[in-house]
């Protein structure tokens, strides 16, 4: 049986490939506000859909981060894609990692948009209560949000961004997502890992901070690096949309003199943060 071939827009015609893997409240219309300013001759981009959202919306599937690195390899071998790099924002940033955990060997680089770690993310009651009920309740999709950007956000970009995310996720499948990135714990696989692997956060993100960055991303990858976009929260393809351009861009041009099967210049991780 033929694998199943996530959506996605090819951009770009560069010799450095590159997923990017959208979060959990939106498909990958999340990278709109940074498409446009990418440097296109250096990278080829293929931002892709996962199941259960934008044109996969209607795909069955397990839902998992696990599923979800199996399907991106899937589309890395369907392009040719023998090495490539890969960017995830949030949830996708645990897809991502799950990518590394499974094929080191084909990741050039990693970076991770306010990524979930692979340790998951643990929440109070009331918390998941909110984050749980979010699959058919805006108001809370809403209020996430809003928590998640440092209250701080026009009231009509909250409006849009909550249409945005009802429009393009099933909420069946967006309920089964959220057992798997919040619950799934596989940092094991990544401890002492050699990919160079990039963490992006916000300064205004509560949960997905600079500080759990640093007790989780930054302890298990040898060559980790750490900023904080001081003028972001959570969604900074939205916030911050040039910035992170030029923070993500930068660390993909960076030489790869990195081997991902040794420590080839002995290097500790680096943090700007």
């Amino acid at each position: 049986m033929a694998p199943f071939l996530l959506p996605h827009t090819l951009l770009g015609d560069g010799p450095h490939r590159v997923f990017a893997v959208h979060g959990w409240l939106a498909d990958r219309s999340a990278f709109a506000a940074v498409l446009p300013d990418l440097d296109l001759e250096s990278f080829t981009y293929a931002v892709v859909d996962l199941r259960g959202y934008g044109e996969a919306k209607d795909v069955p599937g397990a839902h998992t981060t696990t599923e979800g690195a199996a399907d991106l390899l899937a589309l890395a071998d369907h392009l040719g894609w023998d090495r490539f790099s890969v960017i995830g924002h949030s949830m996708g940033g645990a897809v991502a990692q799950r990518v590394v955990a499974a094929a080191p060997h084909r990741v050039r680089r990693l970076v991770g948009v306010s990524p979930v770690p692979a340790s998951g993310l643990a929440m109070p009651p009331e918390q998941w209560e909110v984050f749980t009920s979010a699959a058919d309740r805006p108001e809370y999709r809403r209020a996430i949000f809003d928590s998640t950007t440092g209250g701080n956000r026009p009231a009509a970009w909250l409006d849009r961004m909550v249409r945005r995310s009802l429009d393009t996720s099933d909420p069946k499948a967006f309920r089964t997502w959220l057992d798997s990135w919040a619950g799934d714990d596989f940092h094991a696989e990544l401890e002492g890992c050699r990919v160079p692997a990039l963490a992006v956060a916000g300064a205004f993100d509560p949960a997905l901070s600079a500080d759990l960055m640093r007790q989780t991303w930054m302890r298990w990858f040898v060559h980790g690096e750490l900023v904080e976009l001081a003028s972001a929260g959570h969604y900074e393809m939205d916030e911050t949309p040039l910035e992170l351009i030029r923070t993500v861009e930068d660390f993909l041009r960076a030489d790869d003199s990195v081997d991902v099967e040794g420590d080839a210049d002995g290097g500790e991780g680096a943090t700007t943060a």
